[in-house]
């Protein structure tokens, strides 16, 4: 991915933060996810008087993009209006390794610029497929 695409996802992601439902925390956050067609899903927080209720952008836009059928993604960018860039809280991070194991995150925030981490990363050791169904070869059989 270029400077200019991870621009854009940023952008789309801050351009997302700006329509979240935060009423509580005032936490907006966004998220543009770029799934493998080239197509991006956005999503925002979308805050609930009962918090555990509560969705991050980053489910909000996997949602979006698997009810399009999308699958595989390319790229995810997250805009926190705060100073600081906000990583994917752990459910989140559960989720997208669901669908892209290792792909680009770009983290940004109000104090402006954008960093790049990857998935695997954040998230070293997921809970998945292999973990529920192990091969033979991988050691991890019963």
């Amino acid at each position: 991915m270029t400077h200019a695409q991870a621009q854009d996802l940023v952008q789309a992601a801050r351009d997302a933060s700006e329509r979240a439902y935060a009423p509580y925390s005032r936490f907006r956050v966004g998220a543009a996810l770029l799934s493998e067609s080239g197509a991006v899903f956005a999503g925002c927080n979308v805050e609930n008087a009962s918090y555990g209720l509560s969705m991050c952008a980053e489910r909000v836009a996997v949602a979006c993009a698997l009810a399009a059928g999308e699958r595989r993604f390319q790229a995810l960018a997250i805009y926190a209006d705060a100073d600081e860039p906000a990583p994917p809280c752990g459910a989140c991070r559960q989720v997208l390794g669901e669908f892209a194991a290792d792909m680009p995150i770009y983290l940004a925030g109000r104090g402006g610029g954008w960093r790049e981490l990857r998935l695997a990363a954040l998230y070293p050791m997921p809970f998945g497929k292999t973990t529920l169904c192990p091969s033979e070869e991988s050691g991890l059989g019963a």
